[in-house]
């Protein structure tokens, strides 16, 4: 049976550093520590586009992470329009790499339209159950 730990989080900057800590203290408290950190930097990858591009002013987004047997994965829901684009950014560029880093630590990551806003979910294989 899944385990499942989700919080809302404001549309602010100090958000991205909350979500990050609260992944931590969920891996924490369920002792996963395969993968922590490669799972906390795509939480904040993840709630960052969240900020600066998902939700709306004045709105929320959601961090969930749900545990499965060999797999934990992290879903990031906002409810604002428009889908997450995975960039290939020129080397100079200042921005533009969060979701191609996702895409590249986790073994899965996919946008899913949820009617109102949509969900991005990145999966990663573990040892735990």
């Amino acid at each position: 049976m899944p385990v499942i730990r989700q919080q809302r989080f404001p549309r602010a900057r100090a958000s991205v550093r909350a979500a990050r800590q609260f992944a931590g203290d969920a891996l924490a408290e369920w002792g996963v520590g395969e993968r922590r950190d490669d799972i906390r930097l795509c939480v904040s990858e993840m709630a960052a586009n969240a900020v600066l591009h998902g939700a709306p002013a004045g709105r929320e987004f959601c961090v969930r992470l749900v545990r499965e047997e060999g797999v934990l994965w992290i879903e990031v829901r906002d409810s604002g329009p428009g889908c997450p684009v995975v960039e290939y950014a020129d080397p100079e560029a200042q921005r533009g790499r969060g979701l191609w880093l996702v895409t590249a630590l986790a073994d899965e990551f996919e946008v899913r339209d949820e009617g109102v806003g949509k969900s991005a979910r990145a999966g990663f294989k573990t040892g735990i159950s």
